[in-house]
């Protein structure tokens, strides 16, 4: 059977040279960092290297860049570690409707210990309202956060603006950039971003380990992890030294490969679409086709159960979603969906696929036909009354 990927949102394959990496830090290297013998500094190394690395990637010191254990735990230490320095001097935060969980929870959290959150709305294409931001803003407001790009649907917000918003008003903004780090070009220096989540297993380094970026200047947050005075004292607890020298390697790589692997998949996304397009009546694309990542598609296909089609298209050998994994098992629509006013119908309906560099041509003409294939097989089922 064929076994074909197009899940590349929720997580990718360890890269095969960042796993070597990692190796002499699962075997011969295996010092806790914090020590000062040979084992100790061979580790304390690797994490300088590979923090040299990131940030190069990103544009920014060193030192403005601390290890965490993925992009969940960085959405927490920004949100969190904002609000609960700050709180003496506001206590109101900003979002979005269509952010991640890893977002929106630690905000519900917060409204439980009195502080204030605006869930902004957006546009049929996932956009964001600016003036409806600038609107929101009050004398309290301590911290705007709006992801780079949305995981379910890819639309890409303008963090330029959105910044430049929050910088004019005093207020610290943040950014998920799980998403877009490694897959679009961040200069996180020249962005007016003051803080910012990346992960490692988006871009092909292993799971566990992931970084928040913290702007020079910005007054210390309050630390979620209080332990030992590991990361400038910012976030306790040995280092993941295996991850780090994975996340090093395949941030690396990734990103002296992006412009050629967005080239890539954007072409292919385009073949994917013009083929169901051609083929379907009744299909529906989410999301905002000009301000999108390149790698992903959702849609929705009138007539069809979105995790019927999902389990079927598995059984064929083609792995796809529908929607954030980190929402798997809940029985509540997409709240992403939900939010760009999809119809219930085309909600339960759609599929994300989310493409990756080593996907091919032909493997996306496989998928094509056999997605065309289920899809008619589903309707014409429906239509006689067949579960």
């Amino acid at each position: 059977m064929q076994n074909i990927f197009l899940d590349h949102n929720s997580t990718t394959p360890l890269d095969k040279l960042a796993y070597q990496e990692m190796i002499p830090f699962l075997e011969q290297n295996f010092g806790n960092p914090s020590s000062i013998h040979g084992f100790g500094r061979a580790a304390r190394v690797k994490i300088d290297e590979s923090r040299e690395i990131i940030a190069q990637a990103l544009g920014i010191h060193p030192r403005e860049f601390v290890f965490t254990s993925g992009g969940t735990e960085s959405d927490n230490f920004a949100i969190l570690g904002v609000a609960l320095s700050r709180q003496s001097t506001g206590k109101h935060i900003i979002t979005c409707q269509i952010e991640h969980p890893a977002i929106l929870n630690p905000c519900k959290a917060l409204e439980s210990q009195g502080f204030s959150v605006d869930y902004l709305p957006v546009d049929s294409r996932g956009i964001l309202d600016l003036e409806r931001l600038k609107s929101a803003i009050k004398d309290d407001t301590i911290l705007i956060s709006i992801q780079h790009a949305n995981s379910e649907i890819g639309t890409i917000h303008d963090i330029e603006k959105i910044g430049q918003i929050a910088k004019e008003n005093g207020i610290l903004f943040h950014t998920d950039a799980v998403q877009t780090f490694g897959k679009l070009p961040l200069n996180l220096e020249k962005m007016p971003v003051d803080l910012a989540s990346v992960s490692s297993h988006k871009l092909y380094g292993p799971k566990g380990v992931g970084g928040l970026f913290i702007k020079r200047g910005t007054s210390p947050l309050f630390p979620i992890l209080n332990g030992g005075n590991q990361e400038f004292k910012r976030r306790g607890g040995t280092e993941n030294v295996a991850g780090i020298a994975g996340f090093g390697k395949a941030a690396e790589l990734a990103c002296s490969e992006l412009e050629n692997n967005a080239n890539h998949m954007s072409q292919l996304k385009k073949r994917l679409i013009q083929h169901t397009s051609e083929k379907l009546d009744e299909l529906e694309l989410f999301g905002d086709l000009e301000k999108q990542l390149p790698n992903t598609v959702n849609l929705g296909f009138k007539g069809v159960r979105g995790e019927d089609l999902l389990i079927a298209l598995d059984i064929a050998g083609f792995a796809v979603s529908t929607g954030s994994a980190c929402s798997s098992g809940s029985q509540l629509p997409s709240h992403v969906l939900s939010a760009i006013k999809v119809p219930l119908e085309l909600v339960d309906s759609s599929i994300r696929i989310s493409l990756g560099r080593d996907n091919t041509t032909e493997e996306i003409d496989k998928f094509g036909v056999k997605l065309v294939e289920l899809v008619n097989e589903m309707r014409a089922n429906s239509r006689k009354g067949v579960n």
